[in-house]
C-alpha cells in the first residue's frame, strides 16, 4: 500500500502561527532547541499544547524512568515511528537509563528484567486489544507490583504517543539533528 503524505511546514519561532509561539518557546526552554515534531504540530497550536501537557504529565506518572523509557518505547516501536524511537532514545539517554534496556526495546528482543518485562507486555496487551487486557496478563501485571493507578498511566502515555506518532507518520517529521545519532528504521511487520 502506498503511502500519502501530506507536506507539513515546520514552523520557527518567528514563523509560526501567532498561538503557537509562546508553545515553541516553551520547547526551545524545555529541550534546548525545537524538536521538529514540535515544528510540524505548531499548525495546530491546540495539538502543540495538548502534547506538551501530556509529556510533562508523563513525567510525573508513578514510573520511573525505565518503566517511563518501556511506555514510551514499546509505544513507539509498536507504531513504527522513525522519529519518536531515536528522540526517545536520546531522551532516555538523557535520564540515564541503561544502554542494554535502550537497545532491547529499540530491537523489539525480550526485556531481562521480569518487572520490566511485564510492563512491555501490559503496554502491547492495551496497544493491540484497545484498551482491554486479558485476565493472564493483568494477572502477571499485579503479581510484579503493579497497581490500577498504573494502567490508567499507560493510557495518559498513550495518548501522549498517538498525538506525536501519528503526526510523524502524516507529516513525515525529519529526524533532529540531535538525534540523528539514534536514527531508527522500523521493520515491516
Amino acid at each position: 500500500m502506498a503511502e500519502n503524505r501530506t507536506e507539513y511546514k515546520i514552523y520557527d519561532k518567528d514563523s509560526a502561527p501567532d498561538d503557537a509561539r509562546p508553545l515553541l518557546k516553551k520547547s526551545e526552554e524545555d529541550f534546548g532547541m525545537i524538536p521538529n515534531l514540535h515544528g510540524v504540530m505548531a499548525e495546530a497550536p491546540t495539538l502543540l499544547e495538548g502534547y506538551q501537557k501530556l509529556h510533562d504529565l508523563a513525567q510525573k506518572t508513578s514510573f520511573n524512568k525505565d518503566e517511563l523509557t518501556v511506555v514510551w518505547q514499546t509505544i513507539n516501536v509498536e507504531n513504527e515511528c522513525h522519529y519518536c524511537v531515536p528522540a526517545h532514545t536520546g531522551i532516555a539517554k538523557n535520564m540515564g537509563v541503561s544502554d542494554a534496556l535502550i537497545d532491547a526495546l529499540r530491537n523489539d528482543e525480550a526485556l531481562e528484567d521480569d518487572k520490566l518485562r511485564v510492563l512491555k507486555h501490559a503496554v502491547l496487551s492495551i496497544i493491540r486489544n484497545r484498551g482491554r487486557i486479558d485476565d493472564d496478563s493483568l494477572s502477571e501485571f499485579f503479581n510484579v507490583g503493579y497497581e490500577r493507578q498504573q494502567l490508567l498511566e499507560i493510557v495518559l502515555i498513550y495518548a501522549q504517543k498517538i498525538m506525536s506518532n501519528y503526526t510523524n507518520h502524516m507529516a513525515n517529521t525529519p529526524v533532529d539533528e540531535a538525534f540523528e545519532a539514534f536514527k531508527w528504521n522500523p521493520e515491516k511487520k
